[in-house]
């Protein structure tokens, strides 16, 4: 992954979360909540620490709290695949 500026990633990120909402399935609208409660909270946490960070350091710490989430029985298989599904296309914003 190239390093990208967390402010344009945060950006496009809130667009695509945004543009799912009137298109989404149910099972979509779920999973993108939940995952961008995942992303808020690690855009916050990364913006408390009062250090520059990038889109790279963001999808790192969304990472960590997915798979802690999933550890702990937080989501159904098929929840885990809508999530995995939208996180990967958030992703590929970064490239």
């Amino acid at each position: 992954m190239t390093a990208v500026s967390a402010e344009p990633f945060i950006e496009a990120a809130a667009n695509l979360f945004d543009a799912l909402v009137p298109v989404a399935s149910d099972d979509e609208l779920f999973a993108s909540g939940y995952l961008r409660g995942h992303f808020d909270l690690a855009v916050g946490t990364l913006e408390v620490a009062a250090q520059p960070f990038s889109a790279a350091d963001v999808v790192q710490q969304v990472n960590d709290t997915l798979h802690q989430a999933i550890a702990n029985g937080e989501l159904s298989q098929q929840d885990q695949q809508h999530v995995d599904a939208i996180w990967q296309r958030l992703q590929q914003l970064t490239a």
